[in-house]
């Protein structure tokens, strides 16, 4: 059998999570010979990741800047991914998601004219602002992708309408639910320690089986288009919420972008709105198992992120999405996700009717998680083997 190349690129922590599972079964796997290019779009969240996992890039082309805008880190990631892919020549290029790095992995391999294998294909939310640069980022990689990894029935539709042939797309579910389960396992047989979390949130009990009399809900932020009125919206309802709830605790890991922490701090830091709130916690971003721990520990979750919205029914635990749009209507439509943008009363609504109605926070905690069984790696694995080697 004729060894064939594969090399994965990718920059962010979130592909890095959602890679590492495949990345692992790959470099197993007889007859493939698997790289890893980082872009280090996101230097230190990377970095985080792939420890975690134990993955060691093959090349790490280091191009984060301080202050780098989209342009200029788009320019600078084609033009070092083209050196990279005239060095390396690989059979197959495999990128994940919707990032900047994703856009500029692909224009690199296609203009070199490399095949490019797109894990999470599919997404769309029909609105190029939303989110943005996101969307566009998706939709110019189908454009130039010849293998299609759709988490979803629903995402290869979208595929199927953008006139995708339909032997190019497979349907795996996603592989964050296969990096859930492993980084699972690792907590549940370490539980990490939080900085800035008071003990009793997080005992190793409560952990494991996720249950405790102490009401906790998680809370992430860091999209765009909620930069400015937005995020004060989403301050103000956390705020709102704590003066409501004394009783329950409100973690929040603040991003590290300015125009995520300036609100935050401005908004929730002891004393700022004038009234104490001893009940929300301010803490620095989290590690991925950190973040998993904290998940599993959860009554419920705030969130604009969209990984969050798959991880999280996986371990039992309701989402409110924090924005107006989700290209993850799975899971609006399966009951495990309520959308309700940026609007501090529709937060707040949402929030204390899941604190306070038994029956429509176990309807929600319970409800089918579209998103698959744990075993889309194998499914990639598999679907990259029969491309490479065609009877």
């Amino acid at each position: 059998m004729m060894t064939k190349t594969i090399s994965i690129i990718f920059g962010t922590r979130p592909e890095a999570i959602k890679l590492a599972p495949v990345i692992l079964a790959l470099k197993k796997a007889r007859g493939i010979r698997c790289r890893v290019c980082v872009t280090a779009q996101h230097r230190h969240m990377l970095d985080q990741v792939l420890d975690i996992f134990g993955i060691v890039p093959d090349v790490d082309l280091n191009l984060m800047k301080k202050n780098q805008t989209l342009a200029g880190f788009t320019a600078r990631a084609i033009t070092a991914v083209d050196g990279y892919l005239a060095d390396e020549n690989p059979d197959l290029v495999m990128v994940q998601g919707d990032t900047t790095t994703v856009f500029a992995a692909s224009l690199a391999a296609f203009y070199h004219q490399i095949p490019v294998a797109h894990v999470e294909a599919g997404l769309r939310t029909g609105n190029l602002q939303s989110p943005w640069p996101e969307e566009l980022n998706r939709v110019l990689t189908t454009r130039m992708a010849a293998l299609h990894f759709a988490p979803t029935a629903s995402n290869r539709k979208n595929l199927i309408k953008e006139d995708i042939p339909s032997k190019n797309i497979v349907v795996t579910g996603n592989t964050v639910i296969d990096a859930l389960f492993l980084a699972l396992a690792k907590v549940k047989k370490n539980p990490p320690l939080i900085p800035g979390l008071p003990s009793f949130l997080l005992q190793k009990s409560s952990i494991i089986n996720h249950q405790s009399s102490i009401p906790l809900v998680l809370i992430t932020g860091h999209r765009r288009e909620n930069f400015g009125g937005g995020f004060d919206n989403i301050c103000r309802a956390i705020a709102e919420l704590a003066r409501q709830f004394p009783a329950v605790h409100f973690v929040y890991p603040v991003h590290l972008n300015p125009r995520v922490r300036e609100p935050v701090m401005r908004i929730l830091s002891p004393g700022a709105t004038g009234t104490l709130l001893p009940n929300v916690h301010l803490i620095e971003p989290l590690d991925y198992l950190s973040f998993v721990a904290l998940m599993n520990r959860a009554t419920l979750i705030l969130t604009d992120s969209g990984g969050v919205q798959e991880e999280a029914p996986s371990l039992g635990k309701p989402v409110i999405v924090m924005r107006d749009t989700t290209e993850r209507p799975e899971a609006v439509k399966a009951g495990t996700v309520k959308v309700v943008g940026a609007d501090t009363q529709n937060i707040v609504r949402a929030a204390a009717a899941l604190l306070t109605r038994p029956a429509l926070y176990k309807k929600m905690s319970t409800a089918y998680n579209p998103y698959g069984d744990g075993h889309a790696t194998e499914r990639i694995v598999s679907a990259c083997r029969t491309f490479l080697t065609p009877l």
